[in-house]
């Protein structure tokens, strides 16, 4: 059983999507092929195989913190197009 037009509707609400009817169509059919693609999962065989949090073995990829001197702050506020004497100067985004 795949996606109806009225539940992918609902979602692209949910998501504050607008589609046209006939977008709304096509996806329909499109998230239904997907659906039914990952319902294939459920018939896999999976009791043997261990949990995992990923599939591919990882390991720490980060060199170690080693201390350093920084760079200059006049250096650092070289090129910005407003600044005072310690910091970037940027407009307020929450408001006075």
């Amino acid at each position: 059983m795949g996606l109806t037009r009225d539940e992918v509707a609902k979602v692209s609400l949910l998501a504050r999507l607008r589609f046209s009817d006939e977008e709304l169509d096509t996806l329909t059919t499109q998230m239904g092929q997907v659906v039914e693609y990952i319902r294939q999962l459920e018939e896999v065989d999976t009791e043997s195989v261990q949990p995992m949090a990923h599939v591919a073995d990882i390991h720490n990829v980060l060199v170690d913190d080693v201390p350093r001197p920084s760079l200059d702050r006049e250096d650092a506020l070289a090129n910005a197009p407003k600044r005072d004497d310690e910091c970037y100067r940027v407009p307020a985004v929450l408001g006075d």
